[in-house]
């Protein structure tokens, strides 16, 4: 289920498409180790030396993607880095799903808002089971291989109780990937998450024009780092 006050649904600071760099230099799934075993963490090991730069250098590539930001749906202040969280601060996990070559998957719901599949992790559900079931429900997709993670959003807020009670608070993470995935079903649509009307897979500047209507402009810079780093030998 995805929370309904996700970011991916913010509409209260939407913004133009911000020019996105050409090239990332340095591959981010270097900066992770996803298991291959079914059920391992798929959260990566503690950083390891060059890190840090890797992430100084993409933070300069996309530069809105990497500035501070408030979400004021959530009165969270929030920085997005390549340096990834431990796996006790993520609460949400998003894809941006490839399919069909390079086309990725959105999914538009009844308030006609486009976002990219994903959503709240339950109480002791891995990583890697929150996605599966997100991708399930809201977008009829599965896994292809394993993800690899961007990075994540880290968020303080100055809300006095957690949004779910076994969540960590005041400070969490949203975690972001990409991954090849296959739309081989349609959404289940629980009756306690969004109620998904339409999953397109679309070409990446049409998606980041679909997203960009009514979503602030560093999710143009979010697709830009997934298709660059895609492109990149892992």
């Amino acid at each position: 289920m995805t929370d309904t006050t996700d970011a991916s649904h913010a509409t209260d600071a939407a913004g133009t498409a911000a020019a996105t760099a050409a090239g990332a230099a340095g591959d981010v799934a270097a900066a992770t180790d996803t298991a291959g075993a079914a059920g391992a963490p798929l959260i990566p090991r503690p950083p390891r030396p060059g890190d840090a730069s890797r992430a100084d250098e993409l933070a300069a590539l996309y530069p809105v993607l990497h500035a501070p930001q408030y979400w004021t749906w959530g009165r969270y202040d929030a920085q997005f880095s390549t340096v990834l969280p431990p796996d006790e601060l993520v609460t949400n996990i998003h894809l941006v799903g490839f399919t069909d070559g390079d086309r990725v998957v959105l999914c538009r719901d009844d308030r006609n808002h486009w976002f990219l599949p994903g959503g709240t992790r339950e109480h002791n559900e891995s990583v890697d089971s929150c996605l599966v079931r997100e991708l399930r429900e809201e977008a009829g997709a599965r896994l292809l291989g394993d993800p690899v993670w961007l990075g994540a959003h880290r968020c303080v807020t100055d809300d006095p109780v957690p949004y779910r009670p076994w969540q960590p608070h005041p400070e969490k993470a949203w975690l972001w990937g990409w991954a090849d995935v296959a739309v081989d079903s349609v959404p289940t649509n629980p009756d306690d998450g969004e109620q998904v009307v339409e999953v397109r897979a679309v070409e990446p500047d049409e998606a980041r024009r679909l997203l960009l209507n009514g979503h602030e402009a560093w999710w143009g810079e979010l697709i830009a780092l997934a298709v660059e780093l895609r492109s990149r030998p892992r």
